[in-house]
């Protein structure tokens, strides 16, 4: 069923957004749920179908607790959505695919404050009666309605919400988040080192290589492309060849064939040789020595988004 396109948001803690509506199997149902059981999901997901999320191609991306997306059609319990705030070369809007229509819900127009970005791993969420309401994830944004000493009252897709400002950044808008220098993205990079990789993923919950990068910088006020490939044609250019001009916080690109074809990963340089990055299924976030590795081979571009 076709829609007029209008904006939603996402209504669970982390919503993952699938190629097609028939991409979630039996073993993903933990993940396709209202509430939505993460840990239960991954905790359970043996390596070969966690493989096959990528092998596979079953998921696109994932959604952070009220991301807005626009909804295109709806068929039968899923929705067909673009995630606004994740651009792609797949659609001009944003990010596209498939979402469980049970977890996202029609965006509310409200007149708010500005937002709160939350800067720790992951915050609680409190009801008005300060009863737990929601964990968080890093990087989640709600409109600000009202703020005292303590808090910000938030509006969510569970209405009204208290969040403390101990774990809380303010911006005036999305577009507005404070610049932070380079070197802090991978400061909270290495707060998830450990963290299993996930594919599509963007949440401490796991993350992939590019839902990494894009959301370590995201966190220092740069709002970059989702994908690998299309970070790796944005921000600076920095020679490949001299790495004496690299710096702390860009982006390192490899490709296949030493190099020479399509990007396929993506991780932050870390000084002294080094590369922080999340790694691959069955593996987790890592710093790596460059040299000797496979990856040393592959690199094709460095690009700079913050200084």
């Amino acid at each position: 069923m076709s829609v007029e396109t209008k904006e939603w948001v996402c209504a669970v803690k982390v919503g993952t957004i699938w190629t097609e509506p028939n991409s979630a199997r039996e073993v993903d149902a933990p993940g396709i749920s209202n509430p939505v059981l993460l840990v239960e999901w991954l905790e359970a997901l043996p390596y070969k179908e966690r493989l096959a999320l990528c092998n596979e191609n079953r998921v696109q991306t994932q959604l952070l607790y009220g991301e807005p997306v626009l909804v295109d059609t709806i068929e039968g319990e899923w929705a067909k959505v673009v995630a606004i705030w994740q651009s792609s070369n797949k659609d001009s809007r944003g990010y596209p695919g498939w979402i469980p229509l049970s977890q996202i819900q029609p965006a509310e127009q409200v007149d708010f404050k500005g937002i709160a970005r939350v800067s720790s791993a992951k915050a609680q969420l409190w009801d008005l009666q300060h009863n737990p309401l929601l964990v968080l994830p890093f990087n989640t944004i709600l409109p600000i309605m009202s703020e005292d000493e303590v808090f910000y009252t938030v509006h969510t897709p569970h209405g009204k919400a208290l969040l403390s400002k101990t774990y809380a950044q303010f911006a005036p808008s999305v577009e507005q988040l404070p610049k932070r220098f380079a070197e802090e993205a991978v400061a909270l990079g290495e707060n998830y080192l450990d963290l299993p990789y996930l594919w599509g993923g963007m949440s401490p919950y796991g993350y992939d290589c590019s839902g990494f990068s894009y959301n370590m910088l995201k966190a220092c006020g740069y709002i970059i492309p989702r994908d690998a490939s299309d970070q790796a044609k944005m921000g600076e250019g920095i020679s490949i060849h001299d790495p004496s001009l690299w710096k702390k916080g860009d982006l390192l690109f490899f490709a296949n064939d030493e190099g020479t074809g399509l990007v396929r990963h993506v991780g932050f340089y870390y000084g002294n040789g080094q590369l922080l990055h999340s790694h691959s299924t069955g593996k987790t976030v890592e710093i790596l020595v460059l040299a000797g590795s496979k990856l040393e081979k592959e690199i094709c571009a460095v690009r700079r988004y913050a200084v």
